[in-house]
């Protein structure tokens, strides 16, 4: 009998249109295909068989969360090259006569049975979308996880959203730093000064929160629909010292009442709105602002072409999201009665962000496994490997959005140039 990787060349050159773009090691130890080429290792015919099941993205990333499959080397390097060369190359839709040659050879492989079992960590929501009830469920499956994971895979200012990264990475600026960059670039954006308010909607674990109150001396109402990140961010606070300047709320941002607030912010946080729900949220926003007000906006965006999270993001990591192109973000402020000052993409330094995570996630990899476990542990791994490669190659990015509430005489009292935001001055 011919060794199991050359039959799968066969198998899969029915559905190529070009050559096969990844060497392949079976799990009867032959390999076949180009030297040079990423290795995919198929460790049983269990692989073939989801595949054949759900022959789309998913399919092939539950294959690779269950151990079934393999990557020999970068994941996120063999991704790139792999999927490079399937969209030169496209696939091709097989006729009658040679789908009956695929499925006699993937029988013959041993692919043949019923579906296998998926593997734990799907979101499983139900209701309405996007209504109270679901949202608190979305963020709980991404958010609640563990405060403990989150330790392992962010920087001590457990910041979970793009650094801004004022040099190249070396031993004296890292992730950390970055962070720092970031979060004082936010509150110089803002105007802060001793004594504002300041709305932080979707506040994470309080890294701006908290920067904001300690180093501007500002009132923050912090929000979240995450428990463990309430209770995170108060001890937080207090241990900082912080506790009198920030008042953290476990509520849904339709629920967030009063205004007059000099600034609010929404780190990374408007992905989870909803495309229908998004013009209430920037009405909201707005109105929670006093005249004059700046609202800063972090938000991942998706190409105009380019599908935003795909399958395996909404299905493990963060299901119910909906990014849109920057421009019609903007569009939506605008609608909203904000004026929309200062546009500023980071999409290249969230590829830099997320090679820090994943390279913090394989410093820590023993403790990931021991403690949660090698199927979360692999939802991660391919996740940051995927979106890392999403910002490099541009189907996605991130920008910060700096919109103000126009005084009624059309007044913004924002600077005559952005020239102090990026000074190197300590804050004063």
């Amino acid at each position: 009998m011919r060794p199991a990787a050359e039959r799968l060349t066969h198998l899969l050159a029915l559905f190529l249109t070009g050559p096969l773009p990844v060497r392949l090691r079976a799990w009867d130890g032959s390999e076949a295909g180009p030297a040079d080429a990423p290795l995919v290792v198929l460790r049983s015919p269990g692989a073939l068989r989801r595949l054949l099941w759900q022959p789309n993205e998913l399919g092939l990333a539950e294959a690779y969360v269950t151990g079934d499959l393999d990557i020999d080397g970068d994941l996120a390097v063999a991704l790139s090259r792999a999927g490079q060369a399937f969209r030169d190359q496209g696939l091709t839709r097989p006729g009658p006569a040679a789908l009956a040659a695929a499925v006699g050879l993937a029988a013959g492989l041993g692919a043949a049975g019923p579906p296998p079992r998926r593997p734990d960590g799907r979101a499983r929501l139900t209701g309405r979308l996007h209504s109270a009830s679901r949202d608190r469920a979305a963020i709980s499956h991404h958010y609640d996880m563990s405060n403990d994971f989150y330790t392992l895979l962010l920087d001590e200012s457990m910041a979970y959203s793009c650094a801004y990264w004022t040099r190249p990475a070396d031993s004296t600026y890292g992730l950390a730093d970055a962070q720092r960059d970031k979060l004082e670039l936010i509150c110089r954006k803002l105007g802060l000064r001793p004594g504002d308010r300041l709305l932080d909607v979707g506040c994470g674990w309080g890294s701006l929160a908290v920067h904001a109150a300690r180093e501007y001396e500002v009132r923050v109402t912090a929000v979240t629909l995450s428990r463990e990140q309430r209770d995170f961010v108060a001890a937080r606070a207090a241990r900082e010292g912080v506790a009198d300047l920030v008042e953290v709320q476990l509520r849904h941002w339709r629920h967030i009442d009063g205004g007059g607030y000099d600034a609010a912010t929404a780190i990374e946080m408007g992905e989870h709105v909803g495309d229908g729900e998004y013009p209430a949220f920037a009405a909201l926003l707005h109105d929670a602002l006093r005249p004059e007000g700046r609202l800063l906006i972090q938000q991942m965006s998706r190409g105009a072409d380019a599908p935003g999270g795909g399958a395996f993001i909404e299905t493990y990591i963060a299901p119910d999201m909906h990014m849109r192109p920057v421009g019609q973000t903007t569009d939506l402020l605008e609608a909203a009665g904000l004026e929309v000052r200062s546009v500023e993409s980071m999409r290249e330094h969230y590829a830099v962000t997320i090679d820090a995570w994943r390279a913090r996630l394989e410093d820590h990899w023993p403790k990931v496994e021991d403690i949660f476990g090698e199927t979360t542990g692999r939802v991660w791994r391919l996740y940051l490997a995927g979106a890392s490669l999403a910002f490099a190659e541009r189907r996605m990015g991130v920008d910060q959005i700096l919109s103000v509430r126009p005084a009624r005489e059309g007044g913004s009292a924002m600077p005559a140039t952005p020239a102090a935001w990026y000074a190197t001055a300590e804050p004063s």
